[in-house]
């Protein structure tokens, strides 16, 4: 035992053991943990003797204030936690401390704008929002439908923005009854339970009408992410053009300050300013050149790919179970044949089982670059993939909307188009202020964006994305994702090989019944 009764006394609150080499952390704060972590990279000591030398027993890192903080005064205790972290950063940190630290933070009553760029960071922030699927959106607070009342909007006409989405808030409430009665008519209920047949009718009909939600419907979102992380998002939300993310940059900013304060502490200072202005420079230049509209007449259109990918990907292959270098292997292998390439392949990826079973990193020699239109609610389901470059354009309604075939075979089609049209004129008289324009778009509307990614992020993105109880429009997506890849580099996406393309009808019936089968395991474990 490294240490004696009296420090394992002190040390066991904050681990999870203090004689196994692995171990967890617990009751510590976001900075000390931080702060330890990056003292850790630089010292011959264990992390529990740093953490017992260097931060608790040391006196001038005030570490039993910080520690006890929610027994004592919160002002205190913050500016206390200020103190440590700029000790440890200047004694041997850098600016990647605030990596090691995080924070959970919850954004209710948000608009379907600004969750977009709250969730856009690649790393360093983990969102889950509030799904459209499974809740239904036409509650009233204070006898009013919840959606954002943007200022400028309102200021230019107020009438107008609040009737237009007063409308689609209507008939999304009126076309409930009436969509639910046509998805149970079309799909009965046959061998499931009642609780499965009815969480499936029931997203099946918020699949169907989510596309009538103006994008300043509000919802809410809750982030996990690092002070890195953090910091970045709020500079950019600071410079937005949009009141909304400014005013949730201010709000988030305040609450994070009074759990990570460090962290976050130059996201509004004069240095951060300085970035906020460069990114407002930029956005207003970017403005000023921006070219007119067009429409892409496919949903999905693989724009560019390398044509000798397949090539570095079998050199890749072959780097893991070789020790010549990189050079000599590229020159091995085009000097192969097609076949004796396929053979390497065929050994990296044949016995692939399921989708979890994803191709190593040689896989990632090879990139894609989809220009993709769909609607903005399918938008909202892809966006979360990380591992890739995506770009989207503003909202707009220049591309026009996508009707569900369910509304058309249930004879709703005029309910379902009349408030998106009266959505697309009050588009067109707000337009002017593109940014601002956004919020009367509904989600049935349709977005143009490009990912780029490479070969093994796309197996991942299609294989998932495609699977029978994921939404129609985003399963088509990554369907024709798939295709587009496929044609143009056929050996290389055989593997892709769980890739959905049936249409399934009630799409999240069978996942029920496996969620009733695991309800069924936990009663019968716990009693």
């Amino acid at each position: 035992m490294e240490f004696n009764d009296k420090e394992q006394a002190i040390l066991k609150p904050y681990f999870t053991n203090l004689d196994q080499d692995v171990f967890a952390l617990r009751n510590l704060p976001e900075v000390v943990k931080g702060a330890l972590f990056s003292r850790y990279s630089r010292t011959t000591k264990s992390l529990r003797r740093v953490l017992l030398d260097e931060f608790i027993q040391d006196q001038d890192m005030a570490f039993d204030q910080i520690v006890s903080a929610p027994t004592k005064d919160e002002t205190v205790a913050i500016q206390k936690a200020e103190q440590f972290y700029d000790r440890v950063l200047v004694g041997f940190g850098d600016d990647s401390v605030a990596e090691l630290g995080g924070a959970h933070i919850a954004i209710e009553n948000t608009s379907n704008v600004v969750t977009k760029i709250l969730e856009d960071g690649r790393i360093g922030l983990s969102p889950l929002e509030k799904s459209t699927r499974y809740v239904y959106f036409n509650q009233k607070k204070n006898g009013k439908y919840a959606y954002y009342r943007e200022p400028l909007l309102m200021e230019t006409d107020s009438a107008l923005y609040e009737k237009t989405c007063d409308a689609l808030f209507d008939a999304y409430t009126t076309l409930m009854d009436p969509v639910t009665k046509y998805v149970q008519e079309k799909f009965p209920q046959t061998d499931s339970s009642d609780r499965a047949y009815q969480s499936a009718t029931r997203a099946k009909v918020c699949d169907i009408l989510r596309g009538l939600l103006p994008a300043a419907t509000q919802t809410n979102v809750g982030l996990f992410g690092n002070g890195r992380a953090f910091e970045y998002l709020l500079l950019k939300m600071y410079a937005s053009p949009l009141q909304e993310a400014r005013d949730t940059a201010a709000a988030m900013h305040a609450e994070l300050e009074k759990v990570v304060p460090s962290f976050v502490k130059r996201a509004n200072d004069k240095h951060g300013k300085a970035t906020q202005a460069f990114f407002q420079q930029t956005q207003a230049q970017l403005q000023a050149i921006a070219t007119p509209s067009s429409t892409q007449n496919r949903e999905v259109i693989l724009v560019e790919y390398d044509e000798k990918a397949e090539d570095k990907i079998v050199a890749a292959i072959l780097y893991e179970s070789s020790h010549a270098d990189l050079a000599t292997l590229k020159q091995t292998v085009s000097k192969m044949t097609p076949d004796q390439k396929q053979h390497v392949l065929d050994a990296y990826c044949a016995h692939r089982q399921n989708r979890r079973h994803k191709p190593g990193r040689a896989f990632e020699h090879a990139n894609y670059t989809f220009s993709i239109q769909a609607n903005y609610g399918a938008y909202r389901d892809l966006q979360r993939h990380r591992m890739l470059t995506q770009h989207r354009q503003l909202l707009t309604t220049n591309h026009g909307f996508d009707l569900p075939p369910e509304i058309v075979d249930a004879d709703l089609k005029e309910q379902f188009t009349a408030p998106l049209l009266s959505a697309q004129n009050a588009y067109n008289e707000f337009k002017d202020q593109p940014g601002q324009a956004q919020y009367v778009v509904p989600m049935a509307f349709r977005l143009q964006w490009y990912f780029t990614l490479n070969l093994r992020a796309l197996y991942h993105l299609v294989e998932l994305r495609s699977m029978p109880q994921g939404h129609p429009d985003y399963r088509r997506v990554a369907v024709a994702m798939a295709d587009e890849a496929a044609k143009a580099q056929p050996r290389l996406t055989k593997y892709m090989k769980f890739v959905h393309r049936n249409q399934t009808g009630l799409e999240r019936i069978e996942s029920e019944k496996k969620i009733d089968e695991k309800i069924r395991q936990v009663k019968e474990k716990y009693g």
